[in-house]
């Protein structure tokens, strides 16, 4: 964030907390709750697999830092990890198409990624995550003012 030099630390101060409220506003009315996903992955399923793929759960979890999904077939539950809250709708989209296609096709076999085409921005989708993963691994940088 870049704030005017001519601020004071009390009036900067203010301003990032009004801008952090704005967007803690913002992101919570873009996260859909348990509820919303259960109901993207049943359109996902009608439009990407014949409506095959019927999840018993699908709910946002925050015990996954290295996977964005999870899925146990036996049960027909999925998983996603909070750190998707706030990304792009197509993505948050892409990661239960994939959780959805485990419930019909165990592993990452070719079938299951044959299957998986079926979501029209797939690639898009995992290049996003990739580039997510990078960033993560890079240094950290300071910020403008050199600190």
């Amino acid at each position: 964030m870049l704030i005017p030099a001519r601020m004071s630390e009390a009036e900067e101060q203010r301003w990032v907390s009004v801008m952090l409220d704005k967007l803690a506003a913002q992101e919570s009315r873009r996260v859909p709750g348990d509820t919303e996903l259960a109901e993207r992955a049943q359109r996902l399923s009608d439009q990407c697999f014949g409506g095959r793929a019927r999840p018993t759960s699908v709910r946002w979890v925050t015990n996954q830092n290295t996977r964005w999904g999870s899925c146990t077939p036996a049960e027909g539950s999925i998983r996603l990890s909070h750190r998707l809250k706030g990304m792009p709708e197509y993505v948050i989209d892409y990661v239960l198409a994939h959780e959805l296609a485990h419930l019909l096709v165990p592993g990452h076999g070719p079938d299951f990624w044959r299957l998986l085409e079926a979501y029209p921005r797939t690639e898009r989708a995992r290049g996003y995550l990739e580039g997510v993963v990078a960033a993560e691994r890079l240094p950290h940088l300071p910020d403008a003012r050199g600190e």
